[in-house]
């Protein structure tokens, strides 16, 4: 039973004992005791005071006096003005060091037969993943991994924007200009060949729209009218019209793409449950669009495109169809939701996509609710904020992307200068070395991005994330090598022995007894930041443990083979929250 549990309990029996009520919910409330006062949990009294009808500290006063004679555990209090503090005893703590050790899969809440799919990635093809993929691909992981700790039964979903305008401005580029060119022959991975013909495509757009501006038509017309802009509208309805030509170009230049986006998620160590593709389940979409027709919910205007009428919803009106017939991002986006709960009946959809989106999601949700979907307040949009760098913003069009491929290369290339800079690595193998550079790298990548709260706007600079002090991964990941260095240098067999906690090591067993509530609070909030910043905290306080206190040249043997045991289970509780990053940690450093 953890600290917050047992002091609840107490709490609860003296309200009975004292008031003669069994206390609802909302009037126990506890919070950790604040630092600059004794005690380790707090009972706030307010919400008590109209059933004792005494005084904040009167009240506080007689809970504490019974709770303390009537809970063993519990060594003494003190109020301070309506709150009262609670200490536990020593025993106590040395009792939930053993069973927090004791329990395998410390972290692991129980299953709650919760079905959760989380979307993330949702690449286009027309481009290689860049750094705002990365948060989005760390993120949407790292939030998979938490709602699995949770015990909820987690689907991991991508969803391929292999169709629509972008693709074909693509196809047009490499048409004009690539003279059948093939990643083999250009010695690039398939998405970077893409990409390439991506941005020319956005120069001949521009020379384009020049030419027709010099020729005396305005920018805006010109914008609208660029013959190779036109061409790939054209194209566009060409593949929606099935035209075989057209579909093997498709397929040819997205198999090349896929085979690049396949490393990259390999190197993030990212994988799915399932991969859906825009091109399988637009016309589901467009079928619901023609039932909504059919029963009013949408009408069509006079040139032949779809609309859903959102303006008593307090938004505005909502395209669903082009007047060509062709789709938009909505329409997909009905058929693909329509199509999963289908196949899972899940029970929470979490579209892990930028904040730009917010209002996509908003009128999804409207929608699909208008199309008689019960299971549309099932939608949760995970909305993030953008990454950027010190120099600004990027911008795939113009080729001005962090490239997700270059960023693993230089994080690895980081982390292995900074680790020769430190001269730690004697007698490793270098393959051994190769893959700690390949950890550290990662990890610094991983979790400095992970550790911002998923809806702020993060800088991201290389440099600061690969630092070994402060709030970083390579600063865990030497704590828990550290931590094996010890362990493989100790004669003792790490044990709970009942050894008395001195005050650093129940401050210490306190954060590890507050993981499980952190794995909640994380999974309420879909925020991993939670759970990353709860590892630093409990790294950065080993830390400090260990620069005060003897463990292997500590005399007596009852203290030094639980105080193995400790650190073993700081170790093992790190790897836990860690992994939930997606982030591995070394033994050896």
């Amino acid at each position: 039973m953890g600290p917050f549990e047992y002091t609840e309990k107490a709490a609860r029996s003296a309200v009975k004992a004292l008031y003669g009520i069994d206390a609802a919910d909302n009037l126990i409330q506890l919070q950790p005791t604040r630092k600059d006062f004794e005690g380790d949990v707090t009972l706030v009294v307010f919400p008590l005071l109209k059933t004792s009808h005494k005084a904040p500290e009167a009240t506080a006063s007689e809970i504490g006096e019974w709770i303390k004679a009537n809970c063993p555990q519990i060594a003494g209090f003190n109020v301070v003005k309506g709150f009262l503090n609670l200490k536990l005893s020593k025993s106590f703590w040395a009792e939930t060091l053993k069973t927090i050790a004791l329990t395998p899969d410390y972290g692991q809440l129980p299953p709650t037969g919760k079905t959760v799919m989380v979307e993330f990635s949702s690449p286009n093809t027309n481009k290689p993943l860049h750094l705002g993929h990365v948060r989005n691909n760390l993120l949407g992981w790292s939030v998979s991994q938490l709602l699995a700790a949770n015990g909820h039964n987690v689907i991991r979903v991508n969803l391929v924007n292999d169709r629509g305008i972008h693709i074909c401005k693509s196809m047009i580029a490499w048409l004009r200009c690539g003279n059948g060119i093939t990643p083999e022959q250009a010695g690039k991975k398939g998405d970077h060949l893409i990409g390439d013909f991506y941005v020319k495509f956005n120069d001949l757009y521009k020379a384009d729209v020049e030419k027709l501006v010099a020729e005396g038509m305005s920018q805006e017309e010109a914008e609208k009218n660029a013959p190779i802009l036109k061409e790939a509208q054209a194209m566009l309805v060409k593949w929606e019209q099935g035209d075989p030509e057209v579909r093997g170009l498709w397929k040819k230049m997205n198999d090349w793409v896929y085979a690049g986006f396949d490393q990259t998620y390999s190197s993030l160590g990212i994988s799915f449950d399932k991969t859906y593709y825009e091109s399988n389940t637009y016309l589901l979409g467009k079928s619901l669009v023609e039932a909504g027709l059919s029963k009013g919910i949408f009408e069509r205007h006079e040139d032949g495109s779809v609309w859903c009428d959102l303006t008593a919803d307090g938004l505005d009106q909502k395209l669903l169809l082009r007047s060509d017939g062709t789709s938009v991002y909505m329409t997909q986006d009905l058929g693909t939701a329509a199509e999963r709960f289908k196949e899972y009946k899940f029970d929470e959809h979490i579209y892990v996509v930028g904040n730009e989106q917010n209002y996509h999601f908003q009128v999804l949700k409207l929608i699909l609710g208008k199309l008689g979907f019960e299971w549309s307040d099932a939608i949760y949009h995970l909305s993030y904020g953008m990454v950027e760098l010190p120099e600004g913003k990027m911008k795939s069009r113009e080729g001005t992307v962090v490239d997700a491929d270059d960023l693993i290369e230089k994080m690895y290339t980081t982390a292995k200068e900074t680790s020769q800079e430190l001269g730690k690595l004697e007698g490793m193998k270098e393959s051994e070395k190769e893959d700690l550079y390949m950890m550290l790298g990662l990890g610094a990548l991983k979790y400095f991005i992970i550790k911002v709260d998923p809806k702020k706007t993060m800088l991201f600079d290389p440099k600061e994330s690969i630092d070994f002090n402060g709030n970083t991964g390579p600063f865990i990941q030497y704590t828990h090598a550290r931590i094996h260095s010890i362990l493989r240098r100790a004669e003792d067999k790490p044990e709970a022995t009942g050894a008395e906690l001195i005050a650093k090591e129940e401050a210490l067993v306190q954060i590890l007894a507050s993981y499980p509530d952190k794995i909640r609070e994380a999974g309420s909030a879909h925020s991993p930041a939670v759970v990353a910043n709860f590892a630093y905290e409990l790294a950065k306080e080993f830390n400090q443990y260990y620069h005060d206190t003897r463990i292997l040249k500590e005399p007596d043997r009852s203290i030094r083979a639980q105080r193995l045991l400790m650190i073993e289970t700081i170790a093992r509780v790190l790897t836990h929250a860690m992994g939930i990053l997606g982030i591995r940690l070394p033994e050896r450093m």
